[in-house]
């Protein structure tokens, strides 16, 4: 993947892309019987290198546990919690940002399925409901 193009081409050719603008895209990934969206969009670094964020949704930032967010960042060693505005009200996410050098399909394959399975996961234990 060189550009925010390459992913466009490998998203839809692997995905349906529900959002498609410039340098914005979603898709959804099968999570068992569930969907998780998933986001990538290129933001550009301090030195102008961009970089693909990857991130999901996982819930209203109202009904977030600060504490517990900030643990869990301090246990993950892939991926971080942010904050993101989605339909006009801010939103926890679980993130990943990685450059374009030596992101290649299987890497996205593999940073698109992990961070659905997890945002999934952490989704379904914030709302309660049980992964059965």
């Amino acid at each position: 993947m060189n550009n925010f193009e390459d992913v466009r081409a490998w998203s839809a050719k692997h995905f349906s892309l529900k959002d498609s603008e410039p340098y914005l895209l979603s898709i959804e990934v099968p999570v068992g019987a569930r969907r998780q969206s998933i986001f990538m969009a290129e933001l550009e670094r301090e030195n102008q290198q961009p970089v693909l964020r990857v991130s999901t949704p996982i819930c209203k930032m109202s009904s977030a546990n600060s504490e517990r967010c900030l643990r869990f960042n301090w246990a993950q060693r892939v991926g971080f919690l942010a904050i993101g505005e989605l339909d006009g009200k801010e939103w926890l996410h679980l993130c990943e940002n990685r450059p374009y050098a030596g992101l290649d399909s299987d890497e996205l394959k593999r940073i698109a399925t992990e961070l659905s399975e997890l945002g999934d996961a952490l989704e379904l234990k914030l709302s309660g409901e049980d992964h059965g």
